[in-house]
Protein backbone atom coordinates (compact mmCIF):
# COMPACT_ATOMS: atom_id res chain seq x y z
CA UNK A 1 0.00 0.00 0.00
CA UNK A 2 1.20 3.50 -0.79
CA UNK A 3 2.25 5.77 2.01
CA UNK A 4 0.44 8.98 2.92
CA UNK A 5 2.65 11.24 0.81
CA UNK A 6 2.21 9.05 -2.29
CA UNK A 7 -1.55 8.94 -1.80
CA UNK A 8 -1.71 12.70 -1.35
CA UNK A 9 0.35 13.27 -4.51
CA UNK A 10 -1.94 10.92 -6.45
CA UNK A 11 -5.00 12.76 -5.10
CA UNK A 12 -3.54 16.11 -6.18
CA UNK A 13 -2.97 14.68 -9.65
CA UNK A 14 -6.58 13.50 -9.86
CA UNK A 15 -7.84 16.93 -8.81
CA UNK A 16 -5.67 18.65 -11.42
CA UNK A 17 -6.97 16.35 -14.18
CA UNK A 18 -10.59 16.93 -13.13
CA UNK A 19 -10.10 20.70 -12.93
CA UNK A 20 -8.83 20.85 -16.51
CA UNK A 21 -12.27 19.77 -17.65
CA UNK A 22 -11.10 18.06 -20.85
CA UNK A 23 -12.16 14.53 -19.89
CA UNK A 24 -15.20 12.58 -20.99
CA UNK A 25 -17.97 12.02 -18.49
CA UNK A 26 -16.92 8.39 -17.98
CA UNK A 27 -13.29 9.38 -17.41
CA UNK A 28 -14.36 12.11 -14.99
CA UNK A 29 -16.56 9.74 -12.99
CA UNK A 30 -13.79 7.14 -12.86
CA UNK A 31 -11.26 9.73 -11.66
CA UNK A 32 -13.75 11.09 -9.14
CA UNK A 33 -14.17 7.59 -7.68
CA UNK A 34 -10.40 7.17 -7.53
CA UNK A 35 -10.11 10.56 -5.84
CA UNK A 36 -12.67 9.61 -3.20
CA UNK A 37 -10.77 6.41 -2.41
CA UNK A 38 -7.51 8.33 -2.11
CA UNK A 39 -9.14 11.02 0.01
CA UNK A 40 -10.61 8.45 2.40
CA UNK A 41 -7.27 6.65 2.69
CA UNK A 42 -5.50 9.93 3.51
CA UNK A 43 -8.16 10.84 6.04
CA UNK A 44 -7.83 7.45 7.72
CA UNK A 45 -4.04 7.83 8.02
CA UNK A 46 -4.38 11.37 9.39
CA UNK A 47 -6.89 10.22 12.00
CA UNK A 48 -4.56 7.40 13.06
CA UNK A 49 -1.65 9.84 13.36
CA UNK A 50 -3.82 12.23 15.38
CA UNK A 51 -4.76 9.39 17.73
CA UNK A 52 -1.12 8.48 18.27
CA UNK A 53 -0.27 12.12 18.96
CA UNK A 54 -3.09 12.40 21.51
CA UNK A 55 -1.77 9.33 23.33
CA UNK A 56 1.75 10.79 23.39
CA UNK A 57 0.50 14.15 24.69
CA UNK A 58 -1.51 12.44 27.41
CA UNK A 59 1.49 10.33 28.41
CA UNK A 60 3.56 13.51 28.57
CA UNK A 61 0.99 15.19 30.79
CA UNK A 62 0.96 12.20 33.14
CA UNK A 63 4.74 12.11 33.30
CA UNK A 64 4.90 15.80 34.18
CA UNK A 65 2.14 15.76 36.78
CA UNK A 66 2.98 17.78 39.88
CA UNK A 67 2.61 15.83 43.07
CA UNK A 68 2.54 17.35 46.55
CA UNK A 69 4.91 15.52 48.84
CA UNK A 70 4.38 15.25 52.55
CA UNK A 71 7.78 15.86 54.04
CA UNK A 72 8.17 15.12 57.71
CA UNK A 73 10.42 17.46 59.57
CA UNK A 74 12.31 16.37 62.64
CA UNK A 75 11.38 19.41 64.71
CA UNK A 76 14.75 21.02 64.21
CA UNK A 77 14.65 24.50 62.83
Amino acid sequence: MANFEEQLTALESVVEKLERGDLSLDESVHLFEEGLKLSNACKKELEAAEGRIQVLVEQGRNAMRVVDLDVETSGEE
